[in-house]
Parts: C-alpha cells; sequence; structure tokens
C-alpha cells in the first residue's frame, strides 16, 4: 500500500536527518538492545512524529497496519519501532485501537521481547482495549497468562495499570497466581508493579493479596507494598 510505505520512507530519511552518532551507543547500551540506535531521543522523535504523521494520512485500517508493520518488521534502527509505536498511540487511529488489532499488538510483543516495547503496548494499548471489550480481551489475557512466551505473560499481568476503579481483580489475581512461582525477573517486578499501581486505589485489597499469597517473592512484595 503506498500510503504505508510513503509514511514508513519519510520516518526513515526523517530519524537519519535527526540522528546523534554520540547519543546512539549510549542508548544502545543503557536499553541493552542488540539493535542498535540512531541516537534520536524522545523529544526530537515526538516533533518529528508529529509533522509525518500529519503529512501522511493513512486512509484505512489496512494501510494503518501496513504502516506500523513496515517500520517494525523493516527496522535496522530501533527507533523506528519506537515510531511504530507512536503511530500506534496515535490520536487519528484511536478508532482501531480495539480488539480486531490484537493480532497486530501480539506480533509487536513476541517479536520486541523486552521491556522498553512490552510495557507501552500492554498499559497504553492492550489495557484500553481490556476496559473497552473486557469479554473478549479476557479469555485471551487468561490464555497468555499461562503462555509459554515470558512477553504475553507480562503482559497478562501488567495490562490493567492505570485502570484504577475499572480493574478487573478477578483477572488480575489470575494472571498473578499463574505466575508467581516463576522466578524471572521481569515477571515477578511486573507482578510488584501491577499490585503497587492498584493499591493506589485500593490498598486494603492488595495488602489481603500480598497476605494470602506468601509464594509471592520478596521482589514482588516489596514493589506491592512500597507505598503502603
Amino acid at each position: 500500500m503506498q500510503a504505508a510505505q510513503d509514511l514508513a520512507d519519510a520516518v526513515r530519511t526523517g530519524l537519519a536527518e535527526r540522528a546523534d552518532p554520540m547519543k546512539a551507543p549510549e542508548m544502545r547500551a543503557y536499553m541493552r538492545s542488540e539493535m542498535d540506535f540512531l541516537g534520536v531521543q524522545k523529544p526530537a522523535r515526538r516533533e518529528l512524529t508529529r509533522e509525518i504523521f500529519r503529512a501522511h494520512p493513512l486512509p484505512d485500517r489496512e494501510s494503518f497496519t501496513e504502516a506500523v508493520l513496515t517500520l517494525w518488521r523493516d527496522a535496522k534502527y530501533r527507533e523506528e519501532r519506537y515510531v511504530a509505536l507512536d503511530l500506534t498511540g496515535d490520536r487519528a487511529y484511536a478508532r482501531w485501537l480495539d480488539s480486531e488489532s490484537l493480532e497486530l499488538y501480539d506480533e509487536l510483543i513476541v517479536t520486541g521481547a523486552w521491556w522498553d516495547y512490552v510495557d507501552e503496548i500492554a498499559v497504553r494499548r492492550v489495557g484500553p482495549i481490556l476496559r473497552a471489550e473486557p469479554e473478549v480481551l479476557k479469555p485471551r489475557l487468561r490464555d497468555w497468562a499461562a503462555d509459554a512466551d515470558l512477553w504475553r505473560r507480562r503482559t497478562a499481568v501488567i495490562c490493567q495499570i492505570g485502570s484504577k476503579d475499572a480493574t478487573d481483580t478477578s483477572l488480575l489475581s489470575k494472571t498473578i497466581e499463574l505466575n508467581v512461582a516463576d522466578k524471572d525477573f521481569f515477571l515477578r517486578k511486573g507482578i510488584g508493579w501491577a499490585l503497587r499501581e492498584y493499591a493506589k486505589t485500593d490498598p486494603g485489597w492488595v495488602r489481603q493479596f500480598v497476605t494470602t499469597h506468601p509464594g509471592l517473592s520478596s521482589l514482588s512484595q516489596r514493589e506491592a507494598l512500597k507505598h503502603l
């Protein structure tokens, strides 16, 4: 689709023009990234995406999905994938933030396989879809919570961060309980983060959950009770 390709080409040209070779190694080291960086920091990237997204509107869901996947799959630099995520969060395409896009986000989660990608998708993409379409998303998230893929599991655990009173505590409990024995740092940290954020809404529920789940790792417990 030409509209998607034009947008992707403009993104790559714009990123190359803003590249900072002095910053790139520092950014790569911080993120422990196998993929190279261009050295384009977030403020410059945001300025670029505002300009390009306005100049290259995508007329339908198919071209939107194609643009995201073109930037993602063909990326040589991590910033290209950041722009792909920025595109999924652009207000112009909010109407496609729904369960029909879940397969797209699933691919980004599994192939991204690192916290900087996955946390953005989990909290800001999957979470809103869950709140809008709970009957569609809950069975899928229960499956993800028991999946072999670490990042699907982390997504299932943390996707309700920010849901506040709309948090489905039954789902939160289930996704944590399925992973409570896992020794992976990112899962343990994610469990603690999810509980800590919900504690801002219902501290009593979180205290009770921690008390009744002694199998929680010390890391998860510390994070959960951090502000209580």
